[in-house]
């Protein structure tokens, strides 16, 4: 309901970009990567499901959902419930995707023994393979299809420390 609420106060206030994150670290770095005042802040926690669904029924024009590595890469996977005892990553598919990506050999034999989502963003960051990127742009596809239209959406993601390290959308 805190979700619902959040989101009816930025419609009525006018607002025509609003910014659904996990946590409070990427919160507070989307506030300021993009200006936001508090009003326009939703803390989705691990609801990224009810928090799409109701901006399908309550649309604004603008959504960024922003959030640590692992919880969008469930996102990217298809999970609208990024809570741990309901979804995992998948560490196959990030797997699969930092070979698409061009990685190099020695990276991805080391992602065979990979046992975190955290580990894999490592080697693609010391390789400089773009992972979260394309982690993000998968994470916006499946909210764009969740909303069914009408919202432009961007997905940012950040490190521990609040530093961008994915994007994709407008």
């Amino acid at each position: 309901h805190s979700i619902h609420r959040g989101i009816d106060v930025a419609r009525a206030s006018g607002l025509d970009h609003v910014a659904a994150s996990t946590g409070r670290t990427s919160e507070a770095a989307v506030s300021e990567m993009y200006g936001l005042d508090m009003v326009a802040l939703i803390d989705m926690g691990d609801f990224a499901g009810g928090t799409l669904k109701y901006l399908r029924r309550h649309p604004v024009p603008w959504l960024t959902l922003a959030g640590g590595f692992a919880k969008i890469a469930k996102l990217a996977a298809g999970h609208l419930d990024l809570h741990s005892s309901r979804s995992s990553v998948d560490l196959e598919a990030l797997g699969e995707s930092f070979a698409a990506l061009g990685a190099p050999r020695k990276a991805l034999a080391a992602v065979k023994d990979a046992r975190t989502a955290a580990e894999i963003l490592a080697l693609a960051r010391s390789n400089h393979v773009p992972l979260a990127d394309k982690v993000a742009r998968n994470a916006r596809a499946v909210a764009l299809a969740t909303l069914a239209g009408g919202i432009d959406v961007d997905v940012v993601i950040f490190d521990r420390k609040g530093e961008l390290i994915g994007h994709a959308g407008p």
